[in-house]
């Protein structure tokens, strides 16, 4: 009896609740009757998203299959061109995407700089020229699809490559490029913030972004996998598992070893020097990606070449260009032009290159101009321009926008240069909180001088014969000053400069002074290295510094506050013995766009 009452407890249960969930069906359908459907909220679609929105998103898929890009359920060949919003003016972003549309391009291809968007820890930084989410925006508006390249290392002639100068201050030292977890945590965090804001501009969230690049040419760095499919975890993480992650190495055997990640939904694209016959690379591709899942991809196809500083500027021919690229899009692959448009290293952050050895530095010009399509001042009247274009027409079958006319010129006559502030003065107009005192001198990067110029001040005891003062490390550029404060007051004499590829001992005069004679040694950041071994590229004086054979102690580091420019427009300090950099280099060609 006990079981049997049991039993029949729940079997009256459940007769009640079909009985409720029946009268619950009844009403419900009676409400459905005289109460318009749209007003109900949908069971399966977010609110404010309107059901026609969502079933558009829903179809927009791009995609890998068969050893092609399928956009929509259409093939798709990517033509496109690396213009980064970072060294344009936000002012021109448009007109500099119009003039890469009237070449024919589909798609655009951009770096993120780390360095830009957190200059100092934990600042972030996404407006103005750093507006990242306006640019892509801007690109979806005109039509284009976008290639996000998101780093954390990006390469690309810029400082550090795209890393922050301050990890360089971390203590203990960060392993940059690699599974170290410290410097995976820093980049956790800084993904942390990107990448939500790229979430929403996903192609199949009806963006513009079809592809996310992790890291940049890495098989020409190292080896840890470990490294690699941690940042694919993370991009996965943040991205879902629609988008295309994808990695770019130099086309070869060596380099795609290292650089690719060996998971089947990691798509592994190449570059090469451009007039290289491409489709023995692009074999060689297919070895490094999931079977049917490599579509021929050149994703930096070098429209010209870079050029550091005392270098004549690099200038590629128009028509061979041209040729080659013929020879990837006549055969279904796909190209971007690196660059479409080069554009400008604003500020200090020009990148720099080194040799086999360290003390081997080329350091990048201002000018990114890159002997691309479309010129550093946005002209197009150029028979690369037009030579790319008839190429290009031949395989995109969308309708080109008008042409732009070149951007007209106007004189502005002389302009006249007045000293407004010495170096002298502008030392006495630094915080002295700012000013660090320590035995030894420290790098800008410990002293928080990220960019510009750090002055060094110490005394000595003047020798009647003179003094040879000798700098084993320094980086880029120290020019030497001394004064005899006692009775030279506010003035400093320039003695000489020694700089990082020519670095000589500097002959200090004999000076009669009641008084230790004030030493003052400004060094200059010309740009950190942002390619191969040497990447971690401190600045300022890295050695102690000797005088007549003995270390020199009892050091201040006075930043030079750039910030107050707009203020004091000017610094001058004796410029007459300052030779032009382009005077000082005999340098040749490096590599890695």
């Amino acid at each position: 009896m006990a079981m049997t009452s049991r039993r029949s407890g729940p079997s009256t249960g459940r007769q009640t609740r079909h009985q409720l969930a029946f009268v619950l069906l009844l009403v419900l359908v009676a409400v459905g009757i005289y109460v318009p459907v749209l007003a109900l909220p949908s069971l399966s679609l977010p609110p404010e998203i309107p059901g026609d929105e969502k079933m558009i998103m829903m179809s927009r898929k791009f995609y890998i299959k068969d050893d092609s890009f399928w956009k929509d359920g259409n093939h798709f060949q990517i033509i496109g061109g690396d213009l980064h919003y970072f060294r344009v003016l936000p002012e021109y972003w448009e007109d500099r995407l119009l003039r890469a549309k009237a070449l024919g391009l589909n798609t655009i291809q951009v770096y993120v700089p780390w360095n830009l968007h957190e200059p100092k820890p934990g600042k972030m930084v996404f407006e103005s020229i750093g507006d990242l989410v306006s640019f892509l925006k801007l690109c979806d508006k005109l039509d284009f699809l976008v290639m996000l390249r998101a780093g954390p290392y990006i390469c690309g002639e810029w400082d550090l490559g795209g890393f922050p100068a301050w990890l360089l201050s971390v203590k203990p030292r960060l392993q940059l490029r690699t599974s170290d977890p410290a410097y995976l945590k820093l980049v956790e965090r800084w993904w942390d913030v990107l990448l939500p804001k790229v979430f929403p501009l996903l192609y199949s969230n009806g963006g513009p972004v079809i592809m996310v690049q992790i890291e940049n040419e890495y098989g020409s760095y190292g080896n840890d996998k470990a490294y690699l499919r941690k940042l694919v975890s993370m991009a996965r993480g943040h991205l879902g598992d629609d988008i295309i992650v994808y990695t770019t190495d130099g086309g070869t055997k060596a380099t795609l070893e290292k650089g690719t990640v060996p998971v089947d939904d990691v798509y592994s694209a190449v570059d090469f020097t451009t007039g290289d016959d491409p489709w023995p690379i692009f074999e060689l591709q297919k070895k490094f990606n999931a079977p049917g899942r490599s579509p021929p991809l050149s994703s930096e196809f070098y429209t010209g070449w870079l050029t550091h500083w005392g270098e004549k500027i690099a200038k590629t021919d128009a028509e061979s260009t041209a040729t080659s690229l013929e020879k990837i899009l006549s055969r279904n692959g796909s190209a971007v032009l690196y660059m479409v448009h080069g554009g400008t290293n604003f500020g200090f952050y020009n990148g720099a290159n080194t040799g086999s050895e360290e003390s081997d530095y080329k350091p990048d010009l201002t000018s990114y101009d890159y002997d691309a399509p479309i010129k550093e001042s946005g002209d197009i009247d150029n028979p690369k321009f037009q030579a790319l274009q008839r190429v290009i027409k031949k395989y995109n079958v969308a309708s080109h926008s008008i042409i732009p006319s070149n951007k007209q010129r106007k004189a502005y006559g002389p302009i006249k240069m007045q000293m407004t502030t010495s170096l002298i003065d502008l030392v006495s107009m630094t915080d002295p909180a700012d000013v660090i005192i320590s035995a030894n001198p420290i790098s800008m990067e410990s002293a928080g001088q990220m960019f510009g110029f750090l002055l060094y001040e110490s005394s000595y005891i003047a020798k009647k014969s003179g003094n040879i003062l000798r700098i084993p490390k320094v980086h880029d550029r120290a020019q030497v000053f001394v004064s005899c404060l006692s009775q030279d007051v506010g003035v400093l004499r320039y003695i000489g400069t020694t700089e990082r590829w020519n670095n000589q001992p500097v002959s200090l005069p004999t000076i009669e002074c009641t008084t230790n004679t004030s030493l003052f040694i400004l060094v200059e950041n010309m740009g950190r290295v942002n390619y191969g071994p040497y990447i971690f590229d401190e600045k300022g004086i890295l050695s102690s510094v000797y005088l007549d054979g003995q270390i020199l102690h009892g050091w201040k580091m006075i930043p030079i506050p750039f910030h107050n420019l707009n203020q004091k427009p000017n610094l001058s300090f004796e410029m007459q013995h300052t030779k032009k950099r382009s005077e000082k280099f005999n340098l040749t060609n490096s590599q890695c766009p």
